[in-house]
């Protein structure tokens, strides 16, 4: 995967989003932070966000591919 696709993943999720309207009272969420998880062998970009209006928090998780196929090509150099 070359660089354009990973900005296109993380931008899709930027989207997701601020276009996800706060539960509590429909505000924007806003990122606080932005990290990587491995969870069971899988990557996710996880971001936490809180509502630019009231303050609630929520935890976006998405599947990260082109984290996957990185590490997939460093087994294959140090094998």
């Amino acid at each position: 995967m070359i660089l354009t696709d990973i900005m296109k993943y993380i931008e899709s999720e930027y989207n997701i989003i601020n276009s996800t309207p706060c539960e509590v009272c429909g505000g924007d969420y806003e990122a606080d932070q932005l990290e990587i998880l491995v969870i069971d062998d899988v990557p996710f970009d996880v971001c936490e966000c809180s509502c630019s209006h009231c303050g609630h928090e929520k935890i976006f998780e998405f599947y990260a591919p082109f984290l996957n196929e990185k590490t997939s090509k460093d087994k294959k150099v140090l094998n």
